[in-house]
C-alpha cells in the first residue's frame, strides 16, 4: 500500500508502519521539527482528526523513489486549506522526513489553534508508544 492509498483509506496503521522510527517532522505551525516515530505518528493522527474532507489533488513522484510531493485541499475549522506534504525515504522505503507546508495563513492559524488544542494528548500518546 502507498502512503496516497493508505492516507486515502483513513489507515493510520498502514501509515505508521512507513515511518522509520527516526523519522524527524517538520509542521507547518512550530519552528522545531519532531523527531522520532512516537511522535510523528501522535502528530499525523491528530491532523487526521483535525482536517475535514482531505483530499490529495496532485503527486510529484521521484522516479527514484527518494522523494515525493502531494498536494492536498482539506478544510479546518470550515476555512479551506491547500498544502503539500514533501516525504523522503530512506533505502528501506521508509519515511525518514515529513514535512508539511500549507496556505493562506488564516487557514494555517486555524490548524495551530486546533493542533495546540489537542498537543497535551499528542505527547502523552507519543511517550505511551515510545514506552510500548
Amino acid at each position: 500500500m502507498s502512503f496516497r492509498d493508505a492516507v486515502d483509506a483513513k489507515d493510520m496503521d498502514a501509515v505508521e508502519a512507513m515511518l522509520a522510527d527516526d523519522v524527524v517532522f517538520k509542521s507547518p505551525v512550530a519552528h522545531k521539527p519532531y523527531e522520532g516515530k512516537a511522535i510523528t505518528n501522535a502528530i499525523l493522527r491528530a491532523v487526521a482528526e483535525v482536517f475535514e474532507d482531505l483530499t490529495y489533488v496532485r503527486e510529484i513522484r521521484d522516479p527514484n523513489g527518494v522523494n515525493d510531493a502531494f498536494m492536498f485541499e482539506a478544510k479546518v475549522n470550515g476555512l479551506d486549506i491547500t498544502g503539500c506534504d514533501f516525504l523522503v525515504y530512506n533505502d528501506a522505503g521508509k519515511i525518514v522526513e515529513f514535512m508539511v507546508m500549507v496556505r493562506p495563513l488564516k487557514a494555517a492559524h486555524a490548524l495551530a489553534e486546533r493542533m495546540g488544542e489537542r498537543f497535551g494528548q499528542i505527547m502523552e500518546d507519543a511517550q505511551r508508544a515510545q514506552q510500548a
